[in-house]
């Protein structure tokens, strides 16, 4: 089938690469280069690297609905668009583009954790499954009927990263099917139903500060959903550290939170407001993440010293 294809971060990439190895895929649509880091240099989004690593044309729109890219898409004659993670709202007259209109992969059980950051939520909420969702796009938010689902195992030590990659590499494969179904005709939609719908937000960097008054088991929750962005942070003897891995348990204390009970050989037991949290992987400013090990041979942590809220 002639795709359009629709996405910008990592998580779509292995999409695109499917799509592009059984289908024509004529064009790759995805947000503009992106100023970062105190240089503000421009960084190419993953999906134009695989997009011109695959030798298929990009387009990088900064405005979708003065019509400008309306006649665009409509000249490229797309039979389906397939969109993974674009980050962008679409209006009605774009989806009605495509004969068979926009196919969506989107990393959750819909109607469950709609919106922008399902991965994050899954887990911050303490989900034990997940899974991914195609669907065909629709005006609303995540809201269209459902053509595949698949469930989804979510481990205990999961992090949006390591969760983010599984998804990915499952989402590409029910993609290909789902447009080799369209190709057939084999295809049967179901409406959601809208009554049961939860509704994710958009995360910021302050959602990684830890308060360690939280159960531990909170925060252990956090330190998975924070990574790889925006990473859980403290402040410890008025440095801000980065506590990119992590363990709860519940042993009982009476300190203040946030007091170091001891340190072990692979971690740094910090009382909590019940429990206490394990650090596994640390990271000083302008340092890389190290292990509670590396960090501790690099300075002196006793029992009784504090870590502070962010």
């Amino acid at each position: 089938m002639r795709i359009v294809f629709f996405g910008t971060p990592e998580l779509a990439v292995p999409s695109l690469e499917v799509l592009a190895a059984h289908h024509d895929v004529c064009a790759v649509v995805c947000q503009p280069d992106k100023p970062q880091g105190r240089s503000k240099e421009l960084v190419v989004p993953p999906v134009k690297e695989c997009a011109l690593r695959l030798g298929i044309p990009v387009n990088q729109p900064v405005r979708l609905n003065d019509g400008a890219f309306e006649g665009w898409l409509r000249a490229q004659a797309p039979e389906v668009c397939v969109l993974v993670a674009y980050g962008r709202i679409l209006k009605q007259p774009i989806l009605d583009v495509p004969k068979h209109g926009f196919l969506n992969m989107h990393p959750s059980l819909l109607p469950r954790h709609r919106g922008p950051s399902p991965i994050q939520t899954s887990i911050l909420e303490g989900d034990t499954e997940t899974g991914i969702t195609i669907m065909r796009l629709d005006a609303g938010t995540d809201s269209g009927d459902i053509l595949l689902q698949e469930r989804m195992a979510i481990a205990p030590d999961d992090s949006t990263a390591s969760l983010s990659g599984r998804v990915a590499k499952r989402g590409a494969v029910l993609l290909g099917k789902s447009v080799g179904m369209l190709e057939s005709g084999a295809v049967t939609y179901v409406p959601q139903d809208h009554s049961k719908a939860t509704h994710t937000r958009m995360y910021a960097k302050e959602d990684g500060a830890i308060r360690w008054n939280s159960p531990a088991r909170e925060l252990h929750l956090l330190v998975r959903a924070a990574n790889p962005w925006p990473v859980a942070y403290c402040n410890f003897r008025g440095e801000l550290i980065r506590v990119h891995a992590a363990r709860s348990t519940d042993e009982a204390h009476s300190l203040t939170p946030g007091t170091v009970l001891r340190t072990e050989t692979d971690a740094i037991l910090v009382g909590c407001g019940q429990g206490a949290l394990a650090l596994t992987v640390l990271q000083a400013p302008g340092r890389k993440p190290l292990t509670a090990a590396e960090f501790l041979r690099g300075r002196t942590v006793r029992a009784g010293d504090r870590f502070e809220d962010a």
